[in-house]
This record gives C-alpha cells, sequence and structure tokens, in this order.
C-alpha cells in the first residue's frame, strides 16, 4: 500500500527513469490535492500555475467519473490523452490515488503503459 512519502518518492523516481521524455510525474488524492511529485529539470511549462491546478482537478474529476461504470466493464486500468505539446498519462493505485503523468508527444505509449503497470504493481 502506498501511503508515506518515501514510497511516493520510489513510485516517482521509477516513473520519472523510464524515459527522458517524462516531463511530469504526480501522486493525487481523491480531491485533486498533490501528495507527492514534480517536473524534470529545464523543461517549459505550458500552462500558468492556475491553469496546471484546473488541468489536475480535470484529470481526477474525469477518472473518477469514467469510472462509475466500473461495476459493468471492469475497474480501469489508465487513460491517455494526446496533445499536440504533450501526451496525459492517468493510471489508479490500489489505494485510491492517482498517478498522473505527462511526457513529450514523441513518446512510444505502448512500451511506457506497460512498464508503468509494471512499476505501479511492484509498488
Amino acid at each position: 500500500m502506498i501511503a508515506n512519502q518515501e514510497e511516493f518518492y520510489s513510485l516517482y523516481n521509477s516513473i520519472m527513469n523510464l524515459d527522458a521524455k517524462v516531463r511530469f510525474v504526480t501522486i493525487l488524492d481523491k480531491s485533486g490535492e498533490v501528495l507527492f511529485g514534480g517536473q524534470r529539470e529545464g523543461i517549459e511549462n505550458y500552462l500558468s500555475e492556475e491553469d496546471q491546478k484546473k488541468s489536475i482537478k480535470h484529470v481526477t474529476d474525469a477518472w473518477f467519473s469514467r469510472n462509475q461504470f466500473s461495476s459493468g466493464i471492469g475497474e480501469g486500468k489508465y487513460a491517455m490523452a494526446e496533445y499536440g505539446k504533450v501526451k496525459r498519462f492517468t493510471f489508479p493505485l490500489k489505494t485510491g490515488q492517482i498517478i498522473y503523468i505527462t511526457t513529450e508527444p514523441s513518446l512510444d505509449q505502448s512500451s511506457f503503459i506497460q512498464s508503468v503497470l509494471k512499476i505501479k504493481e511492484s509498488h
């Protein structure tokens, strides 16, 4: 169970080190509150701090809204959206938190998704 800062750091670090194209990794609670995370040094922010907060809230709301159908179709494993400047990934944790990741759009999402699924299962 992921419950403390050391475990959050380990999860964050494992994902951040998967690929240099990972821009941002954060762990969110159900309300969209950032529990742990950060962005890769030296990258440009595309959103203002206020818009980043709105985006995180949207990600959280969308994940939990989408999962209202899980009793019929099963639990969600991840969600991905691709934009012109980033790819955005959402992965649930068994403890109810969400891992929110942004990457460069050129990232190979197939192998990345499989790697993140393995990492989160091992934490």
